[in-house]
């Protein structure tokens, strides 16, 4: 394929799709790489809390659809394709995908960003095998099982509650004296009978031949000692997915790309929004508003060549 587009928005988390609806609606041909399946991380999400319009919560895997939805009848195109490269092309850019190059004037790349691996023996082999990234996938699977959620974040203590509805233990193994996050979900995971709370933890080996069998776990104090578990949920944090720019962005010290306050970057007609962007609140409304910003400061530019130095 090789059309021309306004704006090409790379990503379809809810920053994508929200990028992609205000982008269309705002009358601008526009284009959404959503790669196989468009979500992103939030397809794996029980429950949003938090996100205006829902006041009791929404899964992830109702929001995003109806966000594509949206941002389809507003005129959005989608592509189950992803983005591989960006390279300039006159007064605009040329989009490299798995299925050919693309052009536009403007692009935002919402690309998000991937769980980090806890990087220890067993963790790769095991993948899929009782190490997993989505409670909500494989939390039926392990009723009456004893697992450990790696992590003390949001993300991790989301899991870990949506576990205890299927486990019969959930043991949270997390750094430092105390969970952070949301005191919402820190009073939640602290109440609930069925999670055990081990601070000062870390992964030192996922064990198992076949399957998981249990963890080795490092104590603060250097000792070791092994726990039988079933499955391993890893999160530890997120790792921004920029690997495509090769260089070409400016970048923090975590690997997510700087923008100004309406999201842009310093290349010009080139946006950053929701995970992938450096300072992003991580939070799913946040997410949503970057996404809407990126497509205003796009339409602005397409409308008067203007772009900060």
């Amino acid at each position: 394929m090789s059309e021309e587009f306004d704006i090409i928005v790379a990503g379809a988390g809810i920053a994508g799709l929200s990028a992609a609806l205000t982008a269309a609606r705002l009358g601008r041909r526009t284009m959404v790489l959503s790669g196989d399946v468009p979500g992103g991380q939030l397809l794996n999400i029980e429950k949003i809390d938090g996100y205006p319009g829902f006041p009791d919560g929404v899964p992830g895997y109702d929001l995003c659809p109806i966000a594509q939805e949206q941002a389809q009848n507003a005129g959005a195109e989608f592509s189950a394709t992803t983005i591989t490269g960006l390279t300039a092309d006159g007064d605009g850019w040329s989009v490299a995908t798995g299925d050919g190059v693309l052009t536009a004037r403007g692009v935002v790349l919402a690309t998000g960003a991937q769980f980090k691996p806890l990087g220890v023996p067993g963790e790769e082999r095991l993948k899929g095998k009782g190490v997993s990234e989505c409670a909500t996938c494989d939390g039926p699977l392990l009723k009456s099982k004893v697992v450990a959620v790696v992590g003390g974040g949001d993300s991790a203590m989301q899991e870990a509650l949506t576990l205890a509805n299927f486990a019969s233990k959930v043991v949270m193994l997390h750094l430092g004296d105390a969970l952070a996050g949301q005191g919402v979900y820190r009073d939640a995971v602290t109440g609930n009978g069925k999670i055990e709370l081990r601070p000062n933890s870390t992964v030192a080996e996922i064990l198992g031949d076949e399957v998981v069998t249990g963890v080795r776990v490092k104590s603060g104090d250097g000792g070791t000692a092994e726990l039988a578990v079933s499955a391993v949920f890893p999160f530890i944090g997120l790792h921004p997915s920029t690997a495509f720019l090769d260089g070409g962005l400016a970048l923090d010290n975590a690997g997510a790309i700087l923008t100004d306050a309406a999201m842009r970057t310093r290349l010009k007609g080139v946006c950053a929004a929701g995970a992938v962007r450096a300072g992003t609140p991580g939070r799913a409304a946040g997410a949503a508003g970057e996404g809407a910003s990126a497509a205003i400061a796009l339409d602005r530019y397409l409308t008067d060549g203007a772009w900060p130095t």
